[in-house]
């Protein structure tokens, strides 16, 4: 991609059998690659909207210098929205925010032994001024999908693609409302 500055680390993803890849809008940081089984999720929802995304490891304490550059560069390297994702102490998504005017959705994650309360609690409560947006512990599927609604407020296409995913939940929620009714029925 010309004209894109990326971090030699980062992993770009492209829909499988496109010949071109999607512009990149969403950067993925972790704190570790233990993260990854759960951050796959925020993948799936990018994913199914065609959004473009690229994924890093990076630490706000082992390795403070790549998330400060990764943070400042993001806005220049053509991305809109960052989803930052870490567990314990969870200061990376706060040190991210701090660093770049993007929106950052944080991402906490379980560890032992508080199982995520702690990660929680470290993203949620950021300081007046350097928001965070925040989804629940091991939260990525609306991570991404909280991404997907950021990009749309000037994409129309992806818009229209979230509208039809909200009916088609609306959906299965009456087929299902249905299938209930038609079992109570048959069980008198």
């Amino acid at each position: 991609m010309a004209g894109r500055r990326l971090l030699p680390t980062a992993v770009i993803q492209s829909r499988p059998g496109d010949d071109i890849m999607p512009d990149v809008k969403v950067g993925i940081v972790m704190g570790s690659d233990s993260d990854l089984p759960i951050v796959r999720k925020c993948t799936e929802a990018l994913d199914m909207f065609g959004v473009g995304w690229e994924m890093v490891i990076s630490s706000a304490h082992r390795h403070p210098e790549k998330t400060a550059r990764y943070a400042r560069g993001a806005e220049d390297a053509g991305l809109k929205v960052i989803i930052a994702a870490a567990g314990g102490a969870a200061h990376l998504p706060g040190v991210i925010a701090s660093m770049t005017l993007l929106p950052v959705i944080g991402l906490p994650v379980a560890i032992e032994p508080l199982h995520g309360v702690d990660s929680l609690y470290s993203i949620v409560q950021m300081p007046q001024g350097i928001p965070v947006a925040t989804v629940a512990v091991n939260g990525a599927y609306n991570a991404g999908l909280l991404a997907v609604q950021m990009l749309a407020i000037e994409d129309n296409n992806l818009r229209q693609q979230l509208n039809n995913y909200r009916k088609n939940l609306a959906k299965k929620v009456e087929e299902k409302d249905t299938a209930l009714r038609e079992k109570i029925t048959q069980d008198k």
